[in-house]
């Protein structure tokens, strides 16, 4: 199984940004205990702070993986060239957020992609990406 893991603008601050909203670990550091926790999964990494960028990405992830993990940063709430994206490919997305959106200032309260996405995890600091990891994998689950 293979996850695209994509973070969008100012994600690659984590640890630096904001420590008592979204933590004191920086995405690198939290990558290498993804990759130990899911040896079994190949996990690939990518941030941008350019909306172009993740669009490519998106489109090039969704027809070669297995799923996508998307933290989409600001674009959340105003993107929709992104929501087009993860429209028109076929492998899974789960949008995911560090903090909790909802408990935060009200234009965050709308996410542009959620309705195109297989699910939205949001809250749970950097263990939101685990668990959309965990959610992949048991969609792409063989019984």
């Amino acid at each position: 199984m293979k996850v695209q893991i994509i973070n969008g603008p100012n994600l690659n601050l984590l640890g630096v940004r904001e420590p008592d909203i979204y933590g004191n670990d920086s995405f690198a550091s939290y990558f290498i205990q993804l990759q130990e926790i899911f040896p079994d999964i190949e996990l690939e990494y990518f941030q941008s702070n350019i909306e172009g960028e993740i669009i490519s990405k998106i489109q090039e992830a969704g027809f070669g993986c297995d799923g996508i993990v998307l933290n989409a940063g600001g674009y959340t709430h105003t993107s929709v060239a992104i929501r087009d994206a993860i429209k028109a490919v076929p492998a899974p997305v789960v949008e995911v957020h560090v903090s909790n959106v909802f408990a935060r200032e009200e234009f965050r309260h709308r996410s542009m992609i959620s309705a195109v996405c297989m699910g939205l995890i949001a809250g749970f600091g950097l263990d939101s990406y685990r668990l959309a990891i965990e959610a992949l994998k048991g969609k792409n689950k063989k019984f």
